[in-house]
């Protein structure tokens, strides 16, 4: 099962960072952070001007993100499981710097990584 998320993941080309690196695009590549968990998920604790579309409703969200096709996104889950099916959904709709965040809000809180509440 392990094998299959890392390999899986590469097989669909979804492109995955870990926190330092999804830091790295938000702060030095003006990343878009998007976050597709539940509305009560999000409301518990997000990063700092994330966009929330809950993954349900991402494609038919999609026009809300258009502005933000040529830019890097780093897409977040709780866990990283739904922000890799989001991202494999954004690579369909043309989104070519869709980056998965492994391990999803729970690899940034133990990174100690702020969440705005």
């Amino acid at each position: 099962m392990l094998l299959w998320s890392f390999f899986g993941n590469r097989l669909r080309g979804i492109k995955e960072v870990d926190c330092v690196a999804a830091l790295q695009l938000i702060n030095h590549k003006n990343a878009v952070v998007l976050d597709v968990r539940e509305d009560s998920e999000f409301k518990s604790g997000h990063v700092l001007n994330a966009i929330h579309i809950p993954l349900g409703k991402l494609n038919q969200r999609l026009g809300e993100l258009a502005k933000h096709k040529d830019k890097p996104m780093v897409v977040i889950c709780r866990s990283g499981n739904r922000s890799s099916s989001a991202c494999a959904a954004l690579g369909k709709q043309g989104f070519e710097q869709a980056y998965n965040l492994a391990g999803g809000v729970m690899a940034w809180e133990k990174a100690k990584l702020p969440l705005n509440k």
